[in-house]
């Protein structure tokens, strides 16, 4: 491996290992706020503040780029079936899945995203799925059940009372796939940052009417916020929306969405290592050779792949 090619890779691992820690760091901002407000409001008011802070963004990138493509009407409906197909169900469907079911159904059910990524993409975008890439995911997929072992105790997948939650989660897990993959078909016209907020704007728009129905807004929720609860909101806002998103689709425009999406193993990773180091739980021996075993898998991808 050439010296340029070492460093590209450092530097895509890098990146992707930061997007995968904040990502890992949502549950913990959630239970800070899931005490004052709804899970419908945990995960779209940040969401709402997300867009507004990128639209300023959004037109000083457009005003400066002179390569920036003129938006037709077919574009717009690509950008909301982004944000509608992709954003706003994979929000909703894992929101409401963990509702009906259970967390750890969550994040056992979570791990088919990879795995669902790579057949999409294989499909949509014509990705080529060489035997390192199904050795890889494998691997990566056998590390993070290791790692998941708790979770695959308490989960009750088999359980009709849970089933509705656990296809509510599937879809959530489709959604979300579908979101990286049809946006890495926009990346050959559109920047990033156009796809992101573009995508971000519509999924805006379609979920107004939930907090009309579903769940009111109230303004006296935000009362009881104490300065966790906001630094949680925060968090969400601009890392977990905001600055990881920017990263990921920076990434996802020099690998294939196959490659990116294995990276998304590294989250039960850092989400063992947040429980050990600021909760102080115990981190055992399996769910250490699980860690080594992802880490593993996603560098020998990442490394080698040359498809």
């Amino acid at each position: 491996m050439s010296a340029a090619a070492r460093r590209s890779f450092a530097w895509n691992f890098g990146l992707l290992a930061l997007v995968n820690l904040m990502w890992s760091s949502q549950g913990t901002a959630v239970k800070f706020l899931d005490k004052h407000i709804g899970p419908i409001s945990i995960t779209f008011l940040p969401f709402y503040v997300t867009t507004l802070l990128l639209i300023p963004v959004l037109i000083r990138s457009r005003r400066r780029n002179p390569r920036a493509v003129p938006l037709t009407g077919k574009d717009l409906m690509g950008f909301a079936l982004a944000g509608v197909g992709g954003q706003v169900v994979a929000q909703l469907g894992m929101t409401w899945g963990i509702s009906k079911s259970l967390a750890s159904n969550g994040a056992v059910l979570n791990l088919l995203i990879p795995v669902f990524t790579a057949v999409l993409a294989s499909i949509m975008l014509h990705e080529k799925m060489t035997r390192l890439r199904w050795t890889s995911l494998s691997i990566g997929l056998v590390g993070v059940l290791l790692l998941s072992t708790g979770d695959l105790r308490e989960s009750s997948l088999g359980h009709l009372e849970h089933l509705t939650g656990n296809l509510l989660i599937l879809a959530g897990c489709l959604g979300s796939s579908f979101y990286n993959v049809y946006c890495k078909g926009l990346m050959q016209r559109f920047s990033e940052v156009d796809i992101l907020i573009f995508s971000y704007i519509a999924a805006s728009f379609a979920t107004i009417p939930l907090f009309i129905w579903v769940e009111p807004v109230r303004i006296q929720s935000f009362h009881g916020f104490n300065w966790p609860a906001w630094a949680a909101f925060a968090f969400l806002a601009i890392f977990m929306y905001g600055v990881s998103m920017l990263l990921f689709f920076h990434v996802l425009q020099r690998l294939d969405v196959t490659i990116a999406s294995m990276s998304l193993y590294l989250v039960p990773v850092f989400g063992v290592l947040l429980a050990t180091v600021l909760v102080g739980e115990r981190l055992g021996p399996t769910a250490i050779v699980g860690a080594v075993v992802v880490l593993a898998s996603c560098i020998l991808l990442m490394r080698y792949d040359t498809a």
